[in-house]
């Protein structure tokens, strides 16, 4: 741990601007659920409006954006677990996107998998998942890349696949610097194409999402089929694709 120490100085001179489009992955549940609850659109709209009073309240410099972008940082309590750049309990938000959709489906595909690794009894499902892709557009003066000097050098802690710890200590040395985006390589994309962690709402260019694409995920014991209808695309990840996670290698694939 002792070799990252160094890198609050690092984020401090090292801050460049970074702009652009990431995406994301959801998924495609939240208007369904609560219509087939309903017999109207005005009850749906009331029943919407009571589970959003439930929820932690929107902290007040995310609340121009759509819920897409704000919902990573409203949930500050009670992180049941860690995530690369955030850790568990009591932390702020992250909202983690990719450069690129495929990378974004990659890691979709992978905390799906994880899922079913965690749970050996669980049998594989029966048909594909519905998923929203959306585009955001980010742009901040005050970015650092991981995949550049002086970071590079440590790829080997930023990349690990289960110790998240460097990358944790990293993200609050970081809010520290008042960094607002972080550029790092994809740990489950095969081809490792770059994925961000954005610190806080400031660093978005626009309120609302600026594209999305709908995806269908079927996972089985071969590994895990996405399909895009429009425009058209299928991305396979067999059971290689993720075995650099000691979790995912020991996968019960015959169920």
């Amino acid at each position: 741990m002792s070799s990252i120490i160094s890198t609050r100085d690092e984020l401090s001179s090292s801050r460049s601007e970074a702009a652009g489009r990431c995406w994301r992955v959801v998924e495609a549940q939240n208007q369904i659920s609560t219509t087939k609850l309903t017999d109207s659109r005005e009850e749906q709209h009331a029943l919407e409006l009571l589970i959003e009073e439930t929820k932690p309240p929107v902290p007040a410099e995310c609340r121009h954006l759509n819920f897409l972008l704000s919902t990573p940082f409203r949930y500050g309590t009670a992180y049941p677990q860690g995530s690369r750049f955030r850790r568990a309990g009591f932390t702020l938000g992250v909202f983690y996107a990719s450069e690129r959709v495929e990378t974004a489906i990659a890691e979709l595909c992978f905390l799906r998998m994880l899922f079913f690794s965690e749970s050996p009894d669980t049998n594989w499902p029966a048909n594909a998942g519905e998923y929203t892709a959306f585009a955001a557009q980010y742009a901040t003066a005050r970015s650092v890349d991981l995949t550049s000097p002086p970071f590079v050098s440590r790829t080997a802690l930023w990349m690990h696949p289960v110790d998240y710890a460097p990358c944790q200590m990293l993200a609050e040395m970081a809010r520290d610097a008042d960094i607002e985006l972080i550029r790092y390589a994809s740990v489950r994309d095969p081809e490792h194409h770059a994925n961000l962690a954005i610190l806080t709402c400031r660093a978005f260019a626009q309120s609302e999402p600026v594209a999305h694409e709908t995806w269908r995920v079927l996972l089985g014991g071969n590994g895990a089929r996405a399909v895009c209808e429009l425009p058209r695309r299928r991305l396979d990840f067999n059971r290689d694709a993720f075995a650099a996670d000691p979790r995912i290698a020991a996968m019960t694939w015959e169920r």
